[in-house]
């Protein structure tokens, strides 16, 4: 019984049978400014690290939905565990009311004089 050769897989190149070396790149002349000329560029041209937070956050959310003929809807939620939800434009409208009004009585954003006053 023969065993047939090895066929080559599809899309990958034959590899050499012995080390040979990488070709060598062609140097051009240099072409440009002097050494270390980058260093004193423009200093408008640094801007600050653009991913840098400002230490807010979102922690209050409103979502209102009305469409165009339909009955509308409205969710208020918060990180402080405030979770509601209306239906009706009469109850949007008075969850609307009362998200403004949970902005002040909410203790994570209520700033520290209004909760040591309360």
């Amino acid at each position: 019984m023969t065993t047939q050769p090895a066929l080559p897989l599809e899309g990958l190149p034959e590899t050499a049978s012995g080390p040979s070396a990488a070709p060598r790149p062609v140097r051009a002349g240099v072409v440009g400014a002097p050494k270390g000329v980058a260093r004193k560029g423009v200093l408008t041209a640094l801007r600050p690290d653009p991913h840098r937070g400002t230490g807010q956050h979102p922690i209050a959310w409103l979502h209102i939905c009305a469409p165009h003929g339909a009955i509308p809807t409205a969710t208020s939620k918060c990180a402080c565990g405030w979770d509601r939800s209306a239906v009706g434009r009469r109850q949007v409208l008075a969850l609307v009311d009362d998200h403004t009004a949970h902005r002040d009585l909410c203790p994570l954003q209520a700033p520290q004089e209004r909760r040591a006053a309360a």
